[in-house]
């Protein structure tokens, strides 16, 4: 089998516990029609071997799970509208500088703590640390994905929420197709791995080596599936 890697990525990455090779694997658009274990079955078992991990992006599992918010379930009121006007506007997808997120913020851990969050976010900038905001919200929230077409314009008007019992979807996988496999939440700015099957010994930091560069890249190479592959 010949790997192949997307645009401006490698096929290999050397790593702390070894040489690995990535294959991107192109799928069709996932909606929520979709199964995950249809996918990966159809887009994998081919050309998976013992010892190889599936990485899988956290999107196309939330879509299968129907994690999804429509824009009009999200009534954007005075908080979400003030609080957006003073956080950073990134270009790799929807932050709180949108009230719309900011909104979906405020429902999910409460206004009082956004609120704190936003002014520990503004103080720590000051000094050159970033990232506060989203530390003190958590993780559900600097996970939404959608509300954002510069890419997909299927995504303009749908929020894509982290998936549901991510380390019990890898053990499925394994169980129901003999996959190792991760979860990962990843873009060209970090990495998270979210889940994995209980059979990987790699620890969660020694498999975000493995997808440093994000592989599966930032636009529309739709490669949601990287196979690796010890060397």
């Amino acid at each position: 089998m010949d790997f192949i890697a997307n645009s401006g990525k490698k096929v290999e990455i050397k790593t702390s516990t070894g040489i690995y090779l990535r294959n991107a694997i192109k799928t069709k658009f996932v909606t929520n029609k979709d199964n995950y274990i249809s996918l990966v079955d159809e887009y994998v078992s081919g050309i998976y071997k013992e010892g190889d991990i599936v990485s899988i992006s956290e999107k196309i599992i939330s879509i299968c799970q129907n994690r999804i918010i429509k824009r009009e379930e999200l009534k954007i009121g005075f908080w979400a509208k003030l609080l957006s006007k003073f956080a950073s506007h990134p270009n790799t997808g929807i932050g709180v500088g949108e009230s719309i997120k900011m909104q979906y913020a405020i429902n999910k851990v409460g206004v009082l703590k956004v609120i704190f969050a936003s002014f520990v976010s503004g103080i720590t900038k000051l000094v050159g640390i970033k990232g506060m905001f989203y530390r003190i919200v958590g993780q559900e929230v600097s996970g939404l994905d959608g509300f954002y077409g510069h890419v997909w314009a299927e995504y303009t008007d749908i929020g894509i929420e982290l998936p549901e019992n991510p380390i019990k979807v890898c053990n499925e996988i394994k169980e129901k197709l003999g996959m190792s496999c991760m979860i990962v939440d990843s873009n060209d700015l970090g990495q998270e791995i979210l889940g994995k099957s209980e059979d990987i010994a790699l620890n969660y930091q020694e498999l975000k080596e493995l997808i440093k560069d994000n592989p599966a890249g930032q636009g529309k190479e739709q490669t949601p599936i990287i196979l690796i592959r010890r060397k």
